[in-house]
């Protein structure tokens, strides 16, 4: 099957640098609505046969249109929401993203014992997704077989670090060097049994360079310039 990630268009914590990854969360700003409404033109030439997004408002906001478009409904799935930043959360301050992204980033070393202050490890954040995943091969297989094609609206850093893990071709931290902006695209062909290749990561926003702010999508869209395999803190 071919999966689709899709990160969430902007949102105003976004532009203020904020790790805001409670549940439902913030909505989008204009531009973020732009980039959702670009969607169904930059994705016309790629078959769909379902879409989902996590719980969390922007997520939901961002696949609608192509929702729309496509006359596919949005299934809803927890278990795509970003990965809780625990006592980080609201935060913008350096050393808090740091803390953050470190923490992802140990994790796509292979470190997923490693917890988020206040929050989850990452063994937890992987199986999730995993769960969810596994559930879209199931209902994919189930009405248009094993080449079905499923889009999936969630967030930055739980996008990045799930292909980072497991696609089969990307080595596990190339996703914490590798920007994800809003809009941005994650293509993935494979299956959970016999794995996962990625065949495209598209960093900015798919509807182009007019509507890409990269200075403005948040902690979770930007590669860490810093090593990723010491201490969290």
């Amino acid at each position: 099957m071919r999966l689709v990630l899709i990160r969430h268009g902007q949102t105003r914590s976004n532009v203020l640098g904020l790790l805001d990854t409670s549940v439902p969360g913030p909505g989008l700003t204009d531009l973020g609505l732009e980039q959702a409404a670009a969607l169904p033109a930059a994705l016309a030439d790629h078959p769909i046969d379902a879409l989902y997004a996590s719980t969390q408002h922007r997520s939901q906001l961002t696949a609608a249109p192509l929702a729309a478009d496509r006359r596919l409904p949005i299934q809803v799935r927890d278990g795509l929401r970003e990965i809780g930043a625990g006592e980080l959360e609201m935060l913008g301050d350096e050393e808090s993203i740091r803390t953050y992204l470190s923490t992802v980033g140990r994790w796509m070393g292979g470190s997923l014992d490693v917890r988020m202050p206040g929050g989850p490890d990452g063994a937890q954040v992987l199986a999730r997704f995993d769960e969810v995943i596994v559930g879209i091969e199931e209902e994919l297989q189930s009405i248009v077989g094993p080449r079905g094609s499923a889009v999936v609206v969630a967030h930055g850093a739980v996008l990045r670090f799930w292909a980072s893990v497991r696609a089969r071709n990307l080595e596990g931290t190339f996703g914490i060097r590798r920007p994800l902006h809003n809009t941005g695209m994650i293509t993935l062909d494979g299956g959970s049994g016999k794995g996962w290749t990625a065949v495209n990561w598209t960093g900015v926003a798919l509807g182009g360079a007019g509507l890409d702010d990269g200075a403005a999508d948040g902690p979770a869209g930007e590669p860490a310039g810093w090593q990723v395999d010491g201490p969290a803190g």
